[in-house]
């Protein structure tokens, strides 16, 4: 669906992406792992047509060019925002809609339909402030939902909810795949995301490695990635990653 090609992108005299390629086919769920300011964020934006690359360039694959559905970080102060579950949704497709500010059934219905799907149709009338974590999480999703992508992009999608809601939401990220939807999202938490994907993508300005978890989750790759000495074990068949103790610590 996306093709990145030999992709760099630099802040000024600050060089953040190099070399940078990544293919992203229909149907498929990536994940981008990497420590913070490895470029996931630039990476993202340039997906999402907000910057331009310094050099290489972004093509679009699909049969029928990319429609992008963005969820950002779960940000707190967003829930400050004076809007329901519902407004929030119908934001999400206000580029389509000529009717702004003032939605017609039909979009309100089809927000309606969204928020079913996604199982918090109960909650269309609630404040974003009355949300938890998971379930505002949900209520980006649909907001991205609403503008009919087929490219679905998420930031940290779960990052500040809880044990639970974070289970809710990825077996959610799983489910769109399954109907479709081709996935791509960034994750800082190797043990209980990354490790579920099936396809990781190891990013520090540049791809260290990229296939499945087996192949990808290893302690030189892993250490390659992140810079920092760190150890991958087999727990139940699944690889999981631990702080490598200094040389002579008590283990």
């Amino acid at each position: 669906m996306i093709s990145l090609q030999r992709v760099a992108f630099s802040y000024g005299a600050e060089r953040v992406l190099h070399d940078v390629s990544l293919e992203v086919g229909e149907g498929e769920l990536v994940a981008l792992i990497g420590p913070s300011g490895a470029g996931k964020t630039t990476l993202l934006r340039i997906i999402l047509g907000e910057l331009v690359p310094t050099a290489g360039r972004m093509v679009a694959t699909g049969a029928n060019g990319i429609a992008v559905g963005y969820v950002p970080q779960l940000e707190a102060g967003e829930r400050g925002f004076p809007l329901t579950v519902e407004g929030m949704v119908l934001l999400g497709g206000a580029s389509t809609s000529g009717r702004m500010p003032w939605f017609s059934r039909q979009e309100r219905s089809e927000a309606m339909g969204v928020l079913d799907w996604l199982g918090i149709a109960n909650l269309a009338d609630s404040r974003l402030s009355e949300l938890s974590g998971g379930q505002f999480q949900r209520a980006l999703i649909a907001r991205a939902l609403m503008s009919r992508p087929n490219l679905l992009v998420l930031d940290e999608p779960t990052s500040g909810i809880d044990m639970n809601a974070r289970q809710q939401v990825l077996e959610l990220i799983e489910a769109l795949r399954d109907d479709g939807l081709t996935v791509l999202l960034t994750t800082h938490d190797l043990n209980w995301v990354a490790a579920r994907m099936p396809r990781i993508a190891c990013l520090n300005r540049t791809i260290v490695a990229d296939g499945p978890p087996d192949a990808v989750l290893t302690t030189d790759i892993v250490s390659r990635t992140f810079g920092a000495a760190m150890e991958v074990i087999l727990h139940d068949g699944r690889p999981l990653v631990v702080d490598r103790p200094a040389r002579g610590a008590a283990r």
